[in-house]
């Protein structure tokens, strides 16, 4: 089955029962009768599972082509359930450009319980292996990465994992699975925050996890059930439905990037532009190489690095939205250093480029040509 059919049809093999609904019901439910201790029909309680998000996972699994998908309340929850797969004395290699709620996870909950984080440039992913060492446990990938589009070689980075003998995690919120699947690129753990494109209708907030390795999804599923960081089955209808068209509203939103992108490189009072389809991006041919196309996300800097006109900027788009996340229908800008990345530490942030005139566009899928003009008449 190809993934545009997967989006529709993936993991999707019951028919309900009841009435024949070809969407599955919204199983509004904390509990489930049962005929003797134990005797039930494969659901006890809401927390341990529900038939809705029962049938959001196993679409989840289809589109990464993984056999098992977990879903949570949200994707810092699903990076917690992660995390918890270490113990005190682990340690952990980091992207250094990564989402700033990640880092707050990891530096200010984590490292409290002895968990120590490495944050590099993994731009050159061969280097990786470089920083393991007896007590590496993990490696931590986001690519694109948030918000300054490098893209990291997941092959090179499953490699690394590999030789070394731990896991690889890949975050796979810019890219969805409709532009790369990582477990096909040898990384052990996906995860997601489907509240961005998985979901598409800034309706949402959840987050996700896909994984191949039986063992794996047993521990992971255990840290879901125990912890209890779980999505509502209103939730996982919105998701579920929202997957559906993950297909098309990629494609509008690659195409309206580009076409972003390339006005944003030839406009005089722009000085960078960071898209990894322009053919200057550092690693552009492993963008090619990993990715279908290059997306809809889309950093920039004006001349002279101001923030004042930055926030002049942001403050006077019209079309685009101020607002924080991504991945909606509709094009949202953001600032990150006061918004998505505030909690990293100016220095931290200002050495992997986000710097505080840093604007970040999610280009939704509107007509491109309103798009444009609402940049033309804010960037003056």
């Amino acid at each position: 089955m190809k993934f545009n059919t997967k989006t529709i049809h993936g993991g999707q093999h019951d028919i309900d029962p009841a009435y024949g609904s070809v969407m599955p019901p919204i199983y509004q439910t904390s509990t489930y009768s049962q005929s003797t201790p134990g005797g039930h029909k494969g659901f006890e309680y809401s927390r341990s599972g529900n038939p809705t998000r029962a049938a959001l996972e196993r679409a989840l699994a289809s589109i990464e082509n993984g056999k098992h998908g977990l879903a949570f309340a949200s994707g810092l929850a699903a990076i917690d359930a992660v995390i918890k797969l270490l113990k005190p004395g682990d340690e952990v290699i980091s992207t250094s450009d990564l989402y700033g709620g990640t880092y707050r996870l990891f530096t200010k909950i984590f490292e409290g319980f002895g968990i120590k984080f490495h944050f590099i440039g993994m731009e050159n992913a061969t280097k990786i292996a470089d920083y393991v060492n007896g007590k590496t446990k993990l490696i931590w990938v986001e690519t694109p990465t948030n918000p300054m589009m490098n893209i990291i070689d997941i092959k090179a980075a499953a490699k690394a994992a590999r030789d070394t003998g731990v896991l690889l995690a890949v975050d796979n919120t810019f890219a969805t699975p409709y532009l790369q699947q990582p477990l096909d690129l040898g990384a052990d753990i996906v995860m997601h925050s489907a509240t961005k494109y998985l979901g598409g209708h800034s309706d949402v907030v959840m987050g996700a996890l896909v994984v191949n390795d039986d063992a794996l999804a047993e521990k992971l599923y255990f840290i879901q059930n125990a912890s209890g960081a779980v999505c509502g089955p209103q939730d996982s209808f919105l998701v579920l439905r929202g997957l559906k068209t993950l297909h098309i509203r990629m494609q509008r939103h690659c195409e309206n990037g580009e076409k972003i992108a390339k006005f944003l490189l030839h406009h005089p009072k722009i000085e960078n532009v960071y898209w990894p389809g322009l053919e200057d991006h550092p690693n552009h041919t492993i963008a090619k190489d990993q990715m279908n196309d290059f997306g809809g996300m889309i950093s920039f800097v004006t001349k002279g690095n101001d923030y004042d006109e930055a926030i002049r900027i942001v403050e006077n788009l019209k079309v685009f939205t101020l607002a924080e996340s991504l991945g909606g229908v509709e094009s949202l800008a953001g600032h990150p250093a006061s918004m998505t990345h505030a909690s990293i530490p100016k220095e931290e942030r200002e050495k992997t480029g986000v710097v505080d005139a840093l604007i970040r566009l999610s280009v939704g899928i509107e007509d491109v040509d309103d798009l444009i003009n609402d940049l033309k008449q804010a960037i003056g």
